[in-house]
């Protein structure tokens, strides 16, 4: 029986639905920690740090392994995969036992190899779907979607924090399940992506599917595009291994593109997404659990910035634009230890001031021009093994960041933790600086023949 047809909207509103059961699985530990804190009532801030990071130390996994398993399973079959992932273990999060903190690490190190899938494969799934003419604003778009997914986690555990005893933290990661009960039930209807079809000789099922999303005069020239791509693609592979990403041919690039995903994360952002509240907590005095409207502020924040970089995306150069937001990242993580020194008993509430304008510009710049960069700067016969490097190092960085931001904050003053994420940025413009080739306009073709003849 003929597959019937399915809206191009369709398509494309479960492939952003994706980013916003990503980001909402990210988001909801904020608001459930100074609960589950208290009613555990856990002081150990190692203990703290690895229930909190758990999820992505798992996505380090998830990453690489739904990378291998979708070139074999497909995309589509791997999505359906993570969001039964997403929905087993945020039921199984929400229903941990007393005390159970070895339970629920284990528990979010599973919910983190679905997290780490969806984040590799949806914007895959979309970007082989997408026309050209859409994906240069893809980046932005599937970030806007993370960020709105952490806002609206950051909204849900407002609205229940007022629930009597544990019940309050235990919806807040039970209902995780939700959003991925959503996905998996809309992407059951969706097709799979022409590309894997073309890869794997599936040619007229490939033309059935762009004709969803194409005009019908431009189906055979994008098939004969794809399937010269694959062809490139699969002699490729054949001819490197991982060692070829040390070749001095490919160094500078591969340097360029992991390092700046690793700086991404190591520049501290997850400490703010994950502990505000606790942040907020320690600066003033008052309890975490009644300061769960500054989620929702940062929330609101993220989601205004990440519009900011669609509007300017394409108007300013990548290297400007991360070595300008970079200066002014560093600064507001300084200046309150500064100011702080300078002027002792200055107000508590400056470090979350400087915080905000943090989160304000890594959100237009660094958060989605990172993915950017990553999917233009390989060249293209070590391109699947340099992104997928990329990937790890980037939620290595972000699994480190939420391990050990407790765990120094419980041994120096928070200014001081700052201070050290704000050396970190700078030190960041000065890799971009001498280190980051410019992508933006000009072609893959044209930066892997300029950047490997170096």
């Amino acid at each position: 029986m003929e597959e019937k047809k399915i809206s191009s909207s369709y398509i494309y509103f479960f492939g952003a639905f994706g980013g916003i059961l990503f980001g909402y699985d990210i988001g909801v530990m904020t608001g459930a920690l100074p609960f589950l804190t208290h009613d555990w009532q856990l002081t150990n801030a190692s203990t703290i740090g690895w229930i909190t990071s758990a999820v992505m130390f798992g996505a380090i996994f998830g990453g690489a392994l739904a990378g291998q398993l979708a070139d074999k399973l497909g995309r589509r079959r791997m999505i359906l995969i993570s969001a039964i992932l997403f929905a087993i273990f945020a039921l199984l999060s929400g229903i941990a036992p007393d005390n159970g903190q070895t339970y629920m690490i284990i528990v979010r190190a599973f919910l983190g190899l679905g997290v780490g899938a969806a984040s590799a494969l949806v914007p895959a799934y979309i970007s082989e779907l997408a026309p050209a003419k859409l994906r240069g604003r893809l980046s932005g778009i599937n970030q806007t979607m993370i960020v709105s997914g952490m806002l609206v986690s950051y909204v849900v555990d407002f609205l229940l924090k007022d629930l009597p005893g544990e019940m309050s933290w235990r919806l807040m990661l039970g209902f995780a399940c939700l959003p991925a009960i959503i996905l998996f039930f809309g992407v059951l209807r969706l097709p799979e992506s022409p590309r894997y079809l073309i890869k794997n000789g599936h040619y007229d099922e490939a033309r059935r599917v762009l004709s969803y999303v194409r005009p019908q005069n431009e189906i055979e020239a994008e098939l004969n595009d794809i399937k010269e791509t694959a062809a490139k693609e699969n002699q490729a592979a054949h001819q490197v291994s991982w060692a070829s990403l040390l070749n001095s041919k490919y160094r500078y690039l591969i340097i360029a593109g992991v390092g700046v995903a690793a700086f991404q994360q190591f520049q501290g952002a997850n400490a703010i997404f994950y502990y505000i509240p606790l942040i907020v907590e320690k600066a003033t005095g008052s309890a975490a659990t009644n300061e769960l409207m500054w989620p929702i502020i940062q929330g609101l924040i993220l989601v205004l910035g990440s519009l900011v970089y669609i509007w300017i995306a394409e108007k300013f150069n990548r290297r400007t634009l991360l070595m300008v937001a970079g200066f002014i990242m560093g600064l507001s993580f300084i200046l309150p230890a500064v100011i702080n020194w300078l002027i002792p008993g200055t107000s508590s509430m400056m470090i979350v001031f400087f915080l905000c304008i943090y989160v304000a510009f890594y959100s237009a710049t660094w958060a989605p021009i990172t993915w950017v960069i990553v999917g233009e700067i390989f060249p293209l016969s070590v391109r699947g093994r340099a992104a997928g490097l990329a990937s790890s190092f980037n939620w290595i960085g972000s699994w480190l960041v939420g391990l050990l931001f407790p765990i120094m904050t419980a041994s120096m003053p928070q200014e001081v933790v700052f201070a050290i994420f704000g050396v970190i940025c700078m030190l960041g413009v000065l890799f971009v600086k001498i280190r980051v080739p410019e992508t933006r306009g000009r072609t893959l073709e044209e930066i892997e023949a300029e950047e490997t003849g170096r």
